[in-house]
């Protein structure tokens, strides 16, 4: 079938939809949904059998639902309507959630169902269930509604429709602050918790901070303690609920702060500042406090508070395997975080086992550098320039380990600088499910770095090295396998997954086969290393994202604050909307019989 995605952006669920859609054989085309004429002009260059929007934040005009198919994803299941779905769910607790493909028409979220998916609500943030439940589902449902459509079937009987919404049955509007707010008189760690991760994403929940309004993101709950266990006891008796405790370390540190709640205390790792005269976005909560940080105490790492702290970095050992796990917020891998991340890989090379496995994280494995961070810094282009050494640095070390064999396993989305990391590693394994977007040129036609002009041929040859790096388009883990760029797809289910990572790790740490597979990746290297230094992979790397970060063309520094600060688009790029390209032919009609 030919399929338009009309989407307010290109977020994860509109790309697991493109990449699944396309394997299934359909021809798509992308248009963001910027204006009525401009969507309505696409419909008519395109003219697909059927619209589908799986992320909008206003209705379709009936000017293309009233004339064509228009099937909507809303992540709720039948007989929930509104733009808070997750919010609401999350919020009162229902332990079973869906998404539902709706037909359009004159309302919102109350045309016909053509099919629906459920799922547990795993305990988790709003932007966690939407990526993985919630992604997984409209999959499913948007699949079985072509299949309807193709079959002539049309939307589902009424009496076949079974709805989930229970108490949020009906229109659920969005939620203002006022509804989101904490009580922290009354609200315990896990209520606070909670409503922080029913905004997670975007909107946050607002709190004010030694005098300044804030929005909290990315919750974690320290377990409740009785008093005598806190090594800041006095601090923690006198503490009101909702003050803060201490910190986790520094600006860049995860764990962020401590807030104290009326049973024990959350750490809260990201804020938006609310009242700042300049546009404001999300940071590291210590970076978003500045100077006001400087007055807050370091909670020692012997204090309960601190070891309940989130950790950012793990590392495990089964047997002859190393795993090393790094569940970056975002994906996002700033300077200071590469540097951890080295000293950590530093320490896994130095155990006595025979594979290093680079676990990721479990949204996503890496997504490259800290953007936001590169935005709150003084000179960006400085910050870009530190931040890309420091990742380079980081690869360079991944690539020289010659005492270890190395393996990814890819368990959730990458892009750009993280999966280059990944290809670094000797054996590439993804989940299946996962989209990786393998380029750099969508962030204002970045050059990129991380050894990619060394790992992507040697992967794909040249030839698709090129067309990869020009298309710009995501990949699902199957297609990723078919060129060759990994080596094998596990899951998509988490037992599954892990079985497969520790089967291929297993095999790679034989003790039989190990020492032939390390003679011949160093032979490999040596060889390599001959024909053309990795020094001068990085050289010629580097010599073009200078030009990215301090050259006349902006276009990077544009598009990265575009980004940051979550700008609407303002027309589709060239390389989703097909329907726009020169030469672009509309399809003949079908002949008649």
């Amino acid at each position: 079938m030919r399929i338009l995605l009309l989407t307010h952006a290109f977020n994860g669920l509109a790309q697991r939809l493109y990449v699944e859609l396309r394997r299934d054989g359909h021809t798509l085309s992308v248009e963001l949904d910027i204006h009525d004429q401009v969507s309505e002009d696409a419909v008519a260059l395109f003219d697909p059998d059927v619209v589908i929007a799986p992320f909008l934040k206003r209705a379709i005009p009936a000017t293309i639902w009233q004339r064509r198919l228009c099937l909507v994803v809303h992540p709720g299941p039948p007989g929930d309507r509104g733009p808070a779905a997750l919010d609401w769910a999350i919020l009162r607790g229902v332990p079973i959630w869906g998404v539902s493909v709706l037909q359009a028409q004159d309302g919102f979220d109350c045309g016909p169902v053509w099919a629906y998916a459920d799922f547990p609500m795993r305990y988790a943030s709003k932007s966690s269930l939407y990526r993985r439940e919630t992604t997984a589902g409209a999959v499913v449902a948007v699949r079985a509604a072509i299949a309807r459509l193709i079959a002539g079937a049309g939307p589902l009987p009424v009496a076949d429709v079974r709805s989930l919404a229970g108490p949020l049955q009906g229109w659920q509007p969005a939620l203002s602050q006022a509804q989101r707010a904490i009580d922290w008189a009354s609200d315990g760690s896990d209520d606070v918790v909670r409503k922080i991760r029913a905004a997670d994403g975007f909107p946050g929940v607002e709190h004010t901070l030694l005098g300044r309004v804030f929005r909290m993101f990315d919750a974690t709950a320290v377990l409740p303690l009785p008093p005598d266990a806190w090594a800041t006891q006095s601090r923690r008796r006198s503490a009101a609920p909702g003050a803060i405790l201490g910190h986790g370390g520094n600006a860049q540190d995860p764990a962020g702060l401590c807030l104290a709640t009326r049973d024990g205390a959350v750490w809260i790792g990201h804020l938006q500042p609310m009242d700042s005269a300049a546009p404001a976005f999300k940071q590291p909560a210590l970076a978003a406090l500045g100077p006001l940080a400087d007055g807050l105490d370091c909670i020692a790492a012997a204090s309960p508070e601190a070891d309940a702290a989130p950790v950012d970095i793990r590392y495990d050992e089964s047997g002859p395997i190393g795993l090393l796990s790094f569940d970056f917020h975002n994906g996002a891998l700033g300077s200071a975080q590469c540097r951890r991340l080295r000293a950590a890989y530093a320490r896994a090379r130095a155990r006595p086992t025979r594979v290093i496995v680079l676990m990721g994280g479990s949204d996503f494995w890496c997504n490259g550098m800290h953007l936001h961070a590169i935005e709150s810094a003084a000179s960006a282009g400085a910050a870009s320039w530190e931040n890309i050494n420091a990742i380079d640095d980081l690869a360079l070390d991944i690539l020289s380990t010659d005492t270890h064999l190395t393996m990814a396993a890819i368990g959730g989305n990458a892009a750009a600088g993280g999966v280059f990391l990944a290809l670094a590693t000797d054996h590439v394994l993804a989940r299946n499910g996962v989209v990786l977007n393998p380029h750099y040129r969508n962030m204002g036609n970045l050059f990129g770095s991380e050894y990619w002009t060394y790992l992507l041929p040697r992967r794909v040859g040249a030839p698709q090295a090129e067309a990869l790096m020009a298309e710009r388009l995501p990949m699902g883990a199957a297609e990723a396998l078919a060129m060759g760029l990994i080596d094998a797809v596990e899951g998509p289910d988490d037992a599954s997954y892990f079985d497969g990572v520790f089967r291929h790790a297993g095999i790679l740490a034989d003790a039989v086969s190990f020492a032939h597979e390390l003679a011949r990746k160093r032979a490999r290297r040596a060889y390599d290393e001959q024909l053309r230094p990795l020094s001068a992979y990085r050289e010629a790397e580097l010599e073009r994202m200078h030009r990215n970060f301090f050259g006349f063309d902006p276009s990077y520094h544009v598009a990265r604050h575009r980004f940051v600060h979550r700008a609407p688009a303002a027309w589709t790029p060239l390389h989703l909307a097909s329907h726009r390209r020169a030469g672009y032919a509309r399809p003949s009609p079908a002949a008649p019989g």
